[in-house]
């Protein structure tokens, strides 16, 4: 006991016995009226504390898995963190809370790469960032090391947060990276008046092939995130059997262009979204404009106040689409999963504000031996975070290394799955 306490009760018992009584029934009353008059407070407190471990507890749900039942047996066994369940972070509530947190908080491991420029066949150029992760213990000889081809989203490049942790995780299984970013995005002189679309897939279909010449005995992946995500899905689709490569990965992809741009008008998306990334493709034009004012009218693109405008008046007058809408029906993915080859998985959040819930192709999917679909119920757009403090790995970054684990180390296991013919 304290020595403060001590001599409290020192007191106390120096007081005559016949007063005694009086003082602890009035001390008895201080305190009790000390008490009650915290009891709403205490309530308050812990009924608010039930809700929130309530709404927590609804929010930690295994994942929906909605695949053909051998690609999901391969998933299971050899990708586990699709049967676990995902506890987002407590205090993040909703996908854009989700979606900005993940932008302001989330760390950027260090990553050296190496630039390599090559052209194209319009006479254009591409950036590549390689990471050769030369010092593989797993994967010595640098011919047949795995190589995973990394596609960011719509403004970003080879810097983002989510690239830079998807190369953390793939080297240190020993993989080479190799980064794609779009023209004019990756610090890179713009030389023709051409950049990029999702539906658009000659870019990457020519970074493919200049990969698979370098390494013709090397397994390639290609994990897309969001744009990017939608570009890898189309060119997949447009490539079937001839890809080059042996899976593909996609995060927070949109699968419907025209749904995911509805979503992104609604007012507090708008506010919080639509109009920052308008801004960074305005930028992008902005920073290019003595070759772009050869093709269109600048001044007119950069007064764009979303997506859509921007692509009404920039990237379907660049790419020869007679709308938007027409661009959009063939930048949207969904309707081509079925022409894929090769073994995907796609990972979204039915609370992504970017890719909305009404536009997964679950009934598509089901019907397709190659494509798995994992759905979580929170994770917001390219976020998917946990624990109290988010800023490390999490939910997102599990996934992907798993599976494309599963993919390099389990070859034959994985296109037996999905009903793939060995050449």
């Amino acid at each position: 006991m304290k020595a403060g306490s001590r001599g409290g009760i020192n007191v106390f018992l120096s007081i005559p016995c016949s007063v005694r009584p009086l003082c602890y029934s009035k001390f008895n009353r201080s305190v009790r009226y000390r008490l009650l008059s915290l009891l709403p407070y205490t309530v308050f407190i812990c009924s608010l504390t039930a809700a929130l471990y309530y709404l927590w507890g609804r929010k930690c749900q295994t994942p929906a898995l909605i695949c053909s039942e051998a690609f999901g047996a391969f998933l299971h066994k050899h990708c586990p963190v699709v049967a676990e369940r995902f506890s987002p972070t407590p205090w993040c509530w909703g996908g854009r809370l989700q979606t900005l947190v993940c932008v302001l908080l989330k760390s950027r491991p260090p990553v050296t790469y190496r630039n390599e420029l090559i052209r194209t066949v319009d006479g254009g150029q591409i950036s590549l960032d390689w990471v050769d992760n030369r010092a593989s213990v797993s994967y010595p000889e640098s011919s047949t090391r795995p190589t995973v081809l990394i596609l960011p989203g719509l403004t970003g490049n080879s810097q983002q947060s989510y690239v830079l942790h998807a190369i953390n995780q793939a080297t240190r299984r020993g993989y080479r990276c190799v980064v794609f970013n779009n023209r004019g995005l990756g610090g890179e002189e713009l030389l023709t008046p051409i950049t990029y679309c999702a539906a658009n897939t000659s870019d990457l279909e020519c970074v493919v092939r200049h990969v698979k010449e370098l390494y013709p005995r090397s397994p390639l992946i290609g994990a897309g995130v969001s744009m990017g995500g939608m570009l890898l899905l189309n060119y997949l689709a447009r490539k079937r059997t001839e890809a080059g490569m042996v899976a593909g990965i996609t995060i927070s992809a949109p699968f419907d262009a025209l749904k995911s741009s509805d979503s992104m008008e609604e007012p507090l998306n708008w506010l919080l979204f639509n109009k920052y990334l308008t801004r960074g493709l305005c930028g992008a034009v902005t920073r290019h404009r003595k070759i772009l004012e050869k093709v269109v009218d600048v001044d007119y693109v950069l007064k764009a106040r979303t997506i859509r405008e921007f692509d009404e008046r920039f990237t379907s007058l660049l790419f020869g689409y007679k709308s938007c809408i027409e661009y959009y029906h063939d930048a949207s993915p969904s309707k081509k999963l079925p022409n894929t080859t090769v073994p995907i998985l796609c990972l979204n959040a039915a609370d992504d504000p970017f890719s909305p819930q009404n536009a997964f192709p679950v009934s598509i999917v089901q019907s397709l031996p190659n494509v798995a679909l994992l759905l979580t119920a929170h994770g917001g757009h390219i976020a998917f975070l946990q624990g109290l403090f988010p800023q490390g790995e999490g939910y997102m970054e599990r996934v992907f290394d798993q599976f494309v684990q599963a993919v390099f180390e389990h070859p034959r296991d994985v296109k037996k799955a999905c009903g793939i013919q060995d050449k």
